[in-house]
């Protein structure tokens, strides 16, 4: 296989990447605080031996997140928090603290607020969030302070990481920060909301019609290139 291949088949393998990203979006399209990604497309130049040009690879490995804001959808929900602005509610997982915009919350038997997964929620001192059985009413005030029947008892975490660069998107809406969090100052929360996904469907179908085509195209090269090989290597057994 000569370098025209190699180097066609490396941008295949990003092409493809970037389509398995692409559908991940749109699957998640209506998936609440669901961050948009997409593909880091890197070039490797190197130099050949002799009179030869030089080989250019193309890889795709890194995702890029989308932060940007998504819209707000009323629920009504005691128990739905949407974040207004930049930062993160932190959450307790078998595997460590992880941070989310998706802030469809829950009490469980024991009182402790937590995801639809069964997360605990964690204030802003990276405790447990406790809701008193016997409330009748709960209020959430938009620095984050919860209230039962008027009377404060705690406050929700809204956190960032404390790297910018240090947000790994680890699997749905949850993401791991290894060099740790810190507060998210500014943004403020607001109750029977929850945030929408950022997704744009009609951008994202846009992308994959383009990824399709692109790829096609370089299928077309390798079937052509393997074609004149193959054309090479009967004139010459001849």
């Amino acid at each position: 296989m000569d370098n025209a291949s190699y180097t066609t088949l490396t941008r295949q393998s990003g092409l493809m990447r970037q389509m398995s990203v692409v559908a991940n979006n749109i699957a998640n399209v209506s998936t609440t605080g669901f961050r948009r990604e997409g593909m880091i497309f890197a070039e490797h130049i190197a130099r050949l031996d002799g009179a030869e040009p030089s080989l250019s690879m193309a890889t795709a490995t890194v995702r890029a997140v989308d932060l940007r804001q998504g819209g707000l959808a009323q629920t009504g929900g005691a128990f739905d928090f949407a974040i207004d602005g930049a930062g993160f509610f932190l959450v307790q997982t078998p595997q460590g603290d992880r941070l989310t915009r998706a802030g469809s919350f829950t009490p469980n038997q024991d009182g402790e607020l937590v995801t639809p997964d069964g997360h605990r929620v964690l204030d802003e001192g990276g405790a447990p969030i406790f809701i008193p059985t016997e409330a009748k009413q709960i209020s959430l005030a938009a620095d984050g302070t919860l209230s039962a029947d008027g009377q404060p008892i705690n406050k929700v975490g809204l956190y960032r990481p404390a790297d910018p660069t240090d947000l790994n998107h680890e699997a749905g809406t949850l993401f791991r920060a290894d060099n740790g969090v810190e507060p998210a100052p500014g943004a403020k929360l607001r109750q029977g909301y929850v945030e929408e996904s950022n997704v744009d469907p009609v951008r994202e179908i846009s992308r994959m019609i383009a990824v399709q085509r692109a790829y096609e195209l370089g299928q077309g090269l390798l079937d052509r290139e393997d074609q004149r090989i193959r054309g090479v290597i009967e004139t010459l057994g001849r």
